[in-house]
């Protein structure tokens, strides 16, 4: 396992005070605030500490409120809604400096059979031959901000590989589509409960910049702001972060200074195996060139 993804993991176990009181860690990855998909993987975490170990995860819905302090602890609270025959219901508030700064509200369920179908995986080349972050980053040296390219530099817990990427430094308009290849960097061990945390961590990354995509611009575009508004998933069937995912992103709206993007993971056998959405704060300062 490397040494980042050891962090993550140890980043996603969080401290119990009492009975529905958690406390984790932050992490500073540059963005002058709390990581939206950490408070995210963390808030579930704490959420499953309080149910039964046969019921897994299969909707969350989340709400940021207060841009996270990265150099402060977060505490979660849970507040069991409902345990009942086959559900069991839980709200997590997430508090930093005696103030809630994230609402999450989440859905666990024994396993039973149904009935099932799915839409298509898309067809995207695979992985392989991809260039990931640091590689994308090696290509653009010269135009990225020093700080931003340590950032990109940097070895990362989830590895990702774009199709057909998009600089960041010199965006041009196209379709609000994106599909990312994704993987934890390293080997996972642990239950499944381990792999939904991982997985809802790296939901929030790749996500909300595709409602930019049509715009010609980036996040790193000067005056753009960009910020989590709500996040939810779904998931559908086991999955395995070990393995390589595709994140298959579209952006059907953005108005009124908000973007919206779907997103759906898929392994690499064509099984869905979960599904998210994001509507995020999409505003360019007015007096920006």
């Amino acid at each position: 396992m490397s040494q980042v993804l050891n962090d993550l993991l140890s980043l996603l176990t969080l401290e119990t005070l009492e009975i529905g009181l958690y406390r984790g860690q932050s992490q500073d990855l540059g963005f002058g605030h709390v990581f939206g998909g950490q408070v995210m993987g963390q808030a579930l975490s704490a959420a499953r500490e309080t149910v039964e170990p046969t019921r897994k995860v299969h909707s969350l819905h989340s709400y940021f409120l207060r841009a996270g302090d990265e150099s402060l602890p977060i505490v979660y609270d849970v507040e069991i809604m409902r345990d009942g025959g086959s559900f069991s219901a839980r709200r997590v508030k997430a508090v930093q400096k005696g103030r809630p700064i994230f609402y999450m509200t989440c859905s666990f369920q024994g396993e039973e059979e149904g009935f099932s179908h799915q839409i298509s995986m898309p067809d995207v080349p695979g992985p392989e031959g991809l260039l990931n972050q640091q590689e994308l980053a090696v290509t653009l040296r010269d135009k990225i901000p020093e700080k931003m390219l340590e950032k990109f530099m940097a070895d990362a817990p989830i590895e990702m590989r774009i199709v057909d990427p998009v600089s960041p430094v010199a965006p041009r308009s196209r379709e609000p589509v994106r599909h990312v290849w994704l993987r934890a960097n390293g080997k996972v061990e642990g239950d499944s409960h381990v792999h939904d945390a991982l997985l809802a961590y790296a939901s929030d990354f790749n996500f909300l910049v595709t409602a930019a995509q049509p715009h010609g611009v980036s996040f790193l575009t000067p005056g753009m702001r960009m910020a989590t508004i709500d996040h939810a998933m779904w998931f559908h069937r086991p999955l395995d972060m070990n393995d390589w995912l595709l994140y298959s992103i579209d952006s059907p709206n953005a108005s009124g200074g908000r973007g919206f993007v779907k997103g759906h993971f898929f392994n690499r056998r064509g099984e869905l195996v979960a599904s998210a959405t994001q509507e995020g704060l999409m505003r360019m300062k007015k007096d920006s060139n």
